[in-house]
Parts: structure tokens; sequence; C-alpha cells
């Protein structure tokens, strides 16, 4: 069965469950009361009906309030090691992305933290798109550790898809706050890297001049997607299928406009393994609504806010000398799985010299949903080996 079938699926079972919710009164799905804060910032806030008996996730939220709106974050583990791990996010996914990871983290002794970004997860949304901005999300995260003191002492963290983009910026302009970082698929793009090419207009990825038929393109592709995802790139890590040129550009248009777009869409066609049904739904649980989706459909077009914001992190990280190791998803097409952009890091990062650096074969670009239990036992030791 193919994806767009199961995705159809879904969403007959959400109408169903919409038409249920008009007449009985769904706590998860109620007219969504917007609330502004201090600053004028209009935002919605998921019910806790939404997040009810999710699949391998019974953990009781945590919030912080920065700039008058909650940010979530669980906290578990008994932190008898002495050792605290930040985990964090891309998009379009939660916190819900790492429960595999945390069990087996947390019964090695550690503190374990898994922080939902502003518009995610269980965290505050604002409505607007264009509230959302890339140094908006790095000063909401530093602010975010120090308001939970984390700096203070044997913190790893581990990042990934848009929290790389986010945390490397953190990393590299507060180096000593890290004792040591896992890196899985991502990246810090600069302008000196090669990460961000710009247009005569200073672009970096201009939006498609036919979306009409881009978005149709995409959703096509992306629902097509193989339960069991099929091999993207041969064993030297090269793409099989070279990617549509303006990839990227129509991938920001399509999370932004597109009202089919949801985050169990991206989920199960960028992971190896089959996402059960089950599963899916608590992807898209934190959002029963579009008014609900203004972070993730904001997220992609951040990359165009990047250039001569990241510069300083970058450089930071070319004098990190903390254990830094990178741990990969073979099977991802995106430009943050290729083998080029981990041996950049590699190259880069002093502190990644000497250390082992691995390349997971069934792992796609979410490869914490396809091997968390592998990748949690691997930044154990890592841990273990660098105290």
């Amino acid at each position: 069965m193919h994806k767009v079938i199961r995705l159809i699926t879904i969403a007959m079972l959400v109408s169903l469950m919409l038409g249920a919710a008009s007449a009985q009164g769904d706590a998860c799905f109620v007219e969504p009361e917007v609330m502004t804060t201090a600053e004028v910032v209009e935002f919605v806030r998921t019910p806790d009906a939404c997040f009810d008996n999710l699949p391998d996730w019974d953990y009781e939220p945590l919030y912080v309030e920065i700039d008058g709106l909650r940010q979530a974050y669980v906290d578990v583990g008994t932190g008898e090691s002495g050792e605290t791990i930040l985990l964090v996010h891309g998009q379009p996914a939660w916190s819900y992305l790492y429960r595999k990871m945390i069990p087996v983290l947390a019964d090695a002794g550690h503190r374990v933290i898994a922080m939902d970004h502003v518009g995610m997860g269980r965290s505050d949304k604002p409505i607007d798109p264009d509230y959302y901005t890339y140094m908006g999300h790095v000063e909401r995260m530093e602010t975010f550790i120090q308001e939970l003191e984390l700096e203070q002492g044997n913190l790893t963290i581990f990042v990934q898809d848009w929290g790389s983009l986010i945390g490397l910026n953190v990393i590299g302009r507060n180096t000593d706050w890290f004792d040591r970082v896992v890196l899985g698929n991502g990246r810090l793009p600069t302008t000196g890297n090669g990460g961000l090419t710009l247009n005569d207009e200073g672009v970096a990825h201009s939006l498609p001049d036919n979306p009409r038929v881009t978005r149709q393109v995409y959703y096509s592709r992306i629902t097509s997607m193989p339960e069991q995802q099929p091999m993207l790139r041969d064993v030297e890590g090269n793409l099989i299928e070279e990617a549509n040129e303006g990839g990227f550009g129509i991938w920001i248009d399509y999370a932004r406009n597109d009202e089919r777009f949801r985050p169990s869409q991206i989920i199960e066609a960028e992971t190896w393994f089959d996402v059960s049904d089950e599963e899916l739904a608590a992807y898209d649980a934190p959002f029963p609504s579009r008014i609900y989706l203004g972070g993730p459909r904001a997220f992609p077009g951040l990359v165009n806010q990047m250039a001569g914001n990241t510069d300083e992190g970058w450089e930071g990280l070319g004098n990190y000398e903390n254990p830094f190791i990178t741990i990969w998803g073979v099977n991802d097409p995106l430009v943050l799985g290729s083998p080029q952009i981990q041996q950049q890091f590699i190259d880069h990062v002093p502190g990644a010299e000497g250390l082992v650096h691995v390349r997971l074969p069934e792992a796609g670009h979410f490869l914490q949903d396809d091997q968390g239990e592998d990748i949690a036992r691997r930044v154990n030791e890592f841990i273990a080996q660098s105290q």
C-alpha cells in the first residue's frame, strides 16, 4: 500500500473525528481560542486532550515562558550520572521524534530534556507564519538553555534537521556551554562554506514560477513513497536519482501554502522503516486544524534569513575542541544527508578529530525514528568514553 492511500485514510478518519467532535464536543477539536501576548502576538495553544494516549509517549509536559509564550519540554531521568542531554528536533517534527531514544538515555542515569520549538509540539503557536524568524529561534533556544540553567555543567546536545540549523549556531555562539555535541543529518550553512549561494536578489532559494504545478508534483512524490523506503543513495552516498532543480524552493512553497501539507506526510516519506498510523497521528497531534500550523509552515523559508546570521556560529564551531561526533542516516536524499556534509564537520570541528563517525544504512532523514535505540546506545557510549 502506498503512503497516499494511508494518508487519504488518515484524512478521512480525521474528518470523521471532526464531525464527531462537532456533535460530541471532543476536547481536542474545540474551536481554537486565540490569545494575545503583551506584545500583541496572536497565538493558539493545542488542547491537552490532543496528546492523550499517544503511543510510547506518557511524559508530563513542563513549560518555560519566553516573550509571553509557553515553550514546552519534557525532563526525565534521575541524572545520577551527573550528565544532562538536550535533544533538539527539526521540522515538521516535535519532541515525539525522540520517543525511542529517551528511555535508553534515561536508563543510563542521565537527565534527558527534549524541547519543542515555539510553534511545534506542546509549545504555544503564533498564528502568523511571518512571526517566526531564524534568529528568533536561535535567541529563544539560548534563552531556554539559560532559563533551565543547562549551561552550568555537563551538557551534551543532540541536534538534527532544523534542530541543527538552529542548534549548531547556538553551540558556535556559546561554545563554553556544551561539553559534547552529537550531530545527526544536519548542517550550518553560510555563504562562506558553500551552504548558501545567493542569487542576484540576495535570496538562497527562490519560489517556483508555477506553484500550482509544482505543489501537485511535490504532493504526488511525497505521498507515493512506499512504506518501506527504497534505496535513495548508493553505498558511497551518491543520490541514485538526482533531485529536481529548484527543489528546496518548491518545498518552501508547498509547506507554506498547500492546504494538504501535514507533518505526518514528511515523516513517513523520509524514514527508512514504516511508521504506524498511530505514530503518524501522534506527529500530527499538535496541529488539530490549520490555524495551529504557522510554525511548520514557516520553517523552510527561514533558510532565506540565514545569510550573515550564521558566520559567527560557523567560526565558533571551527574552534570547538570538546568531543563532537556525527551519526548519519545513509538513506537521506536531502543535502543534509550527504556524506560530503558529514565530512565537512569532521574536517571543520577540532573536537571531531579521532572520534568514531558512523553512517547507519537503514535510516533515512529522520534517523531518530528509524534507529532511535541504537543511536541512544551510541550516545551513552560516547558520553562514557569522554567523561
